[in-house]
């Protein structure tokens, strides 16, 4: 059986969507859950694949997982027994090589296969490896899984090459059971990075400065359990704006957090849309108009996120004018461009940049997904292509939207998943 979502285009979106937690802020706060025997708990977690993945990795290890409602998780890692993440499951997720820092901290020893995920370009784990060398481990590959060791893990200054986020969350949990103080330079500024850190806090650690490029980490004997709420996602908050400015409606995303999407919603009021906010929430009013074209070029945070590049990739599509894409954060991240030529977009590709001269309209046409973020940005186009649009491999889409067609739906977008069987 073969599962799609079919769009048909035309619809101005209209109405209030929920903001699911944070994809990225779930992940590692999941695995800050091996450093304590204490019980956990977390809420605000969304019905995600990746979810899925690291509540089955924790399963294996030995940890018992627990749903107290519906968006509520309860873990008790009290009777983990063994140190290792299997290729099996790694494999699907690179979010799993998160496991490797608190394990090496609460055990002392980790060995957990080389990450798989979105096929984006090469992500490596060199600088997770190099900060937990530097805080004592003895860190090695073998035969495709890094494994970590180490009697007492002491404070250290580390300088982050590049600003990873997963990185840092590995070298920041690693970090808040060492003994003395551990400095973190050039670390990720995302704000799941900040959560991560005000969630380690509660459990009693001693964590400063994340959310900048400096996080200084005083290590403390134990950690307690943690009764946490995630963070909205800002990705699902900012693809659901994007949506509404392209089909030229108006949508009030609910729970979304504006501080963490300035880059975004400046962008977005480039684009021609007027912006209202408050603490959770932000409203995109585009009042029927077509957008403008914009230029965008990704950064780390505070900077445009490449996690929202495709999403405007669409967008200038349908805009008025030309606009430019640059990507300086992945080497591999134009793969949706091919599928939204194929719905008349007239976009080309030079090296790290795309040009994109708007069109009046699009087409609908059968398209085939191919990594997570790449798959919204179909999903957009096919709100505003005139006819039918068919999306293949959904699960891509799974990864990081929770119900995307039940939520578009209730804005009166014309989506629907169908399984047909295979030919």
């Amino acid at each position: 059986m073969s599962t799609r979502i079919r769009i048909e285009g035309g619809v101005p979106l209209s109405g209030t969507v929920p903001i699911s937690g944070a994809k990225n802020a779930v992940l590692p706060i999941l695995m800050a859950s091996l450093l304590t025997e204490r019980p956990c708990r977390l809420k605000n977690v969304p019905h995600l694949k990746d979810v899925t993945t690291s509540i089955e990795l924790l399963a294996q290890m030995g940890a018992e997982v627990g749903l107290a409602d519906q968006w509520t998780i309860e873990l008790d890692t009290s009777r983990v027994a063994h140190h290792e993440a299997p290729y099996e499951l790694v494999k699907t997720m690179r979010a799993s090589v998160l496991v490797l820092g608190p394990l090496l901290a609460r055990f002392g020893a980790a060995r957990v296969s080389l990450p798989g995920g979105c096929a984006i370009g090469a992500r490596p784990v060199d600088q997770h490896m190099r900060g937990l060398a530097a805080l004592g481990a003895d860190v090695r590959i073998e035969s495709g899984y890094i494994v970590a060791e180490a009697d007492r893990l002491t404070g250290a200054r580390i300088v982050l090459d590049t600003a990873t986020v997963t990185g840092t969350e590995n070298i920041m949990m690693a970090a808040v059971l060492a003994e003395g103080t551990s400095v973190i330079e050039n670390a990720a500024q995302e704000p799941e990075v900040a959560d991560l850190a005000r969630c380690l806090n509660d459990m009693g650690a001693d964590v400063e400065g994340a959310g900048t490029n400096t996080i200084v980490i005083r290590g403390v004997p134990e950690l307690g359990g943690y009764d946490y709420r995630v963070l909205a996602d800002r990705i699902e908050a900012g693809t659901f704006l994007v949506a509404a400015a392209m089909t030229g409606g108006k949508v009030h995303a609910k729970g979304a957090d504006p501080r963490t999407l300035d880059a975004v919603l400046q962008k977005l009021e480039q684009a021609g849309a007027r912006i209202d906010s408050g603490a959770d929430w932000i409203e995109l009013d585009m009042a029927g108009r077509r957008p403008k074209a914009v230029d965008v070029t990704t950064a780390p945070y505070p900077g445009f996120p490449t996690d929202m590049q495709a999403q405007f990739t669409a967008l200038n599509a349908i805009a008025e004018g030309t606009g430019v894409v640059r990507e300086t954060v992945f080497e591999n991240r134009f793969m949706h461009v091919q599928e939204l030529q194929r719905l008349g977009a007239d976009m080309r590709v030079d090296g790290n940049m795309v040009v994109i001269r708007g069109k009046d309209s699009l087409t609908g046409a059968p398209m085939m997904a191919t990594d997570l973020r790449a798959s919204a940005s179909l999903v957009l186009a096919g709100l505003v292509a005139e006819g039918a649009t068919l999306i293949d491999r959904v699960y891509h889409i799974d990864r990081g939207y929770e119900n995307i067609e039940e939520k578009l739906g209730q804005l009166g977008a014309r989506i629907r998943r169908v399984t047909e069987k295979a030919a």
